[in-house]
């Protein structure tokens, strides 16, 4: 069975801006990767680049419905998960975000500690992003220290 975690935030944009800095890659890099190799679009392989760990990973595109939700897959050897990014503007200047993440194995013994840093990670990315547009603060990505 699959297990999946959801992270919630309140951002004080509309929803287009929130929309763009996810999928604009001038954009991503001032709150979560250091780069994007393209915007995201259905059907697209994206490259995603952490400069700080000298990492790079694809995410393949699934859905994307404009300034409204981002579907995508990530990880691989058995551990890939499907992200699905929900956008609900609440008013012209209130945005709430969800992020959902499923595919998690139940049956991992490594289940719950999975679950902790991917739910940690959501809420860090989250927290990044609404400091960046809500502030103009982008010096929060990748300043968490392993």
């Amino acid at each position: 069975m699959d297990t999946q975690v959801t992270t919630k935030m309140k951002i004080l944009k509309p929803a287009n801006e929130v929309f763009e800095a996810i999928v604009d890659p001038e954009k991503i890099g001032n709150f979560w990767f250091s780069r994007s190799s393209e915007r995201w679009e259905e059907g697209k392989t994206i490259a995603l680049r952490y400069d700080e760990y000298n990492a790079q990973g694809d995410i393949k595109v699934l859905e994307v419905e404009e300034n409204k939700k981002m579907v995508f897959s990530w990880g691989g050897y058995g551990q890939e998960t499907v992200v699905t990014i929900t956008l609900k503007e609440l008013d012209r200047s209130t945005t709430i975000i969800e992020v959902n993440e499923s595919g998690l194995k139940e049956d991992d013994p490594e289940i719950v500690n999975k679950m902790m840093g991917q739910k940690e990670g959501w809420v860090y990315t989250l927290t990044c992003l609404k400091g960046y547009l809500e502030n103009g603060v982008n010096t929060l990505r990748a300043s968490l220290i392993h």
